[in-house]
């Protein structure tokens, strides 16, 4: 696969417009251990932004929160409009959200084909599998292989490209570079441009801010189950010094 040069993105075309979503003094518990502690942000439609943090920060849980999948939270989540801390989550998956998390969720004993087909369509307007064998040929090459022959960086193409085919429209995004090669890193990277230019909205929890730099509109920095600063992307390197304090690195 050839190398290409990825190159930061231009602003969000929506700007001006009403967020998508908007999270507001959030809570989250795992059993009794209180691990949210009041998360506020939003994002705008047709943006990517990315939750950065140290390990153990609270940005995995607070994708789960969002998809419904955290055993006690509450607060206030909006997805276009509609409330949502109160749905189970199935009802969020209808509203358009879907969920790509970090462990991948890849069946072993099914083919590449059979995983794309499990999950059930939430709204029209999801892509077809040959839409999905163009974004990733790599799965075309591989349609009837079993999962547990497929490499990381397959089955996180698989994890995407099975999201893709339910037609949600904001997708969440759980370390999609974790442990991949760069080769992998960069076409994951290219094809979070190119869904961000369809108008896919994403939630991106990245470890790795490099890249995070090369895809996202804004970054918001979770420290302790709290949002404690957002720093557009533009102003990214500016803030350089910063950001090195706020992840340790």
């Amino acid at each position: 696969m050839a190398e290409a040069v990825m190159t930061k993105p231009t602003p969000a075309g929506s700007a001006g417009a009403a967020p998508l979503l908007t999270v507001q003094g959030l809570e989250g518990w795992y059993g009794e251990s209180h691990v949210l502690h009041g998360i506020t942000f939003d994002v705008k439609p047709g943006e990517v932004v990315t939750l950065l943090g140290r390990n153990g920060a609270g940005k995995t849980t607070t994708l789960r929160a969002i998809i419904g999948i955290l055993g006690k939270r509450k607060g206030s989540i909006r997805y276009d409009g509609t409330e949502t801390i109160g749905m189970a989550s199935r009802n969020i998956a209808k509203l358009g959200l879907g969920y790509v998390p970090e462990e991948r969720g890849i069946f072993s004993s099914l083919s590449v084909y059979e995983n794309l087909m499990l999950p059930p369509r939430v709204k029209p307007g999801g892509m077809t599998v040959d839409q999905i064998y163009t974004l990733f040929p790599n799965l075309k090459e591989r349609s009837g292989s079993q999962g547990t022959k497929l490499s990381g960086g397959e089955q996180q193409m698989l994890a995407i490209g099975r999201i893709l085919r339910t037609g949600a429209k904001l997708i969440l995004l759980d370390e999609p570079t974790e442990g991949l090669a760069p080769v992998i890193v960069q076409q994951i990277g290219r094809t979070i441009a190119r869904l961000k230019s369809e108008g896919y909205t994403i939630i991106l929890v990245e470890q790795n801010f490099r890249f995070a730099q090369t895809v996202a509109d804004r970054h918001f920095v979770v420290e302790q189950g709290r949002v404690i600063d957002m720093i557009p992307n533009a102003e990214l390197d500016a803030n350089i010094d910063k950001l090195h304090t706020y992840l340790g690195v």
